[in-house]
């Protein structure tokens, strides 16, 4: 969903339409994410349209290239550890 709306806003049901579930399961995931959020929802008569907040993502990019680093630093010393003792053993 966050990846279509990178695109542009969508209709509720344009992006329903590509997940194998129902439209009431989905507007929970919609909830959730205007919740957080991550999207905003606008309702224009029966049409609700979702468009995806950008600032607010900017903040979980932030996070996540930072846990990216971490986890990347633990498996260059898990590398190191196991090379070295492979190593050692030769």
């Amino acid at each position: 969903m966050i990846r279509r709306l990178g695109r542009g806003e969508s209709s509720v049901g344009e992006l329903a339409a590509a997940f194998p579930m129902t439209l009431p399961s989905f507007m929970k995931h919609v909830r959730t994410l205007e919740s957080n959020g991550l999207i905003r929802t606008v309702k224009v008569g029966r049409v609700r349209t979702c468009v995806l907040n950008r600032e607010r993502l900017a903040l979980v990019d932030d996070w996540l290239a930072e846990q990216r680093r971490i986890w990347e630093d633990r498996t260059d010393r898990l590398e190191r550890f196991v090379t070295d003792s492979v190593e050692e053993e030769a």
